[in-house]
């Protein structure tokens, strides 16, 4: 038996938005199904529930300071990853997205590592990615790591 606890699995993600409405416009674009909330809710906190059984919820500044007194916006920030089932995917969902006139930050490339990315921008400036699986006969190899 090991005195180590076991190691963490991402069960659930929150996302801390301006405005819950327009972020679920764009969530939804992008494909992601949301649950109803209870209409005195609904401007404050609604949640899905991936298919890989991940919870993504969104919730406002508001709410996220009642259950977060620690909360401030700033540090890092991170891309959040959707996975398609293929590359034409990645080009599909790119261009609903861009089209409906959310930023792009990366418009759909191929990968030294075999996959198709694109990422674009939500409404509160996240960063979100849309990414084929990896197919290692496209896989080549990687550029020249960053210089100092």
């Amino acid at each position: 038996m090991s005195d180590q606890p076991p190691a963490p699995v991402l069960n659930q993600l929150n996302l801390v938005v301006k405005d819950v409405a327009t972020t679920l416009q764009f969530y939804r674009l992008l494909g992601i199904e949301t649950a109803p909330s209870p209409p005195e809710w609904a401007a404050h906190h609604v949640a899905a529930r991936l298919p890989n059984g991940v919870n993504l919820e969104f919730d406002s500044t508001r709410f996220a300071s009642q259950w977060n007194p620690g909360w401030s916006r700033g540090g890092g920030g991170g891309v959040m990853f959707f996975r398609v089932p293929a590359r034409d995917d990645v080009d599909a969902i790119y261009s609903r997205m861009v089209g409906a006139g959310h930023r792009s930050q990366q418009p759909p490339v191929d990968a030294f590592w075999g996959a198709r990315y694109a990422i674009v921008e939500d409404p509160d400036g996240n960063s979100v990615g849309i990414m084929s699986p990896s197919d290692p006969a496209r896989r080549r190899p990687p550029p020249s790591p960053p210089t100092p």
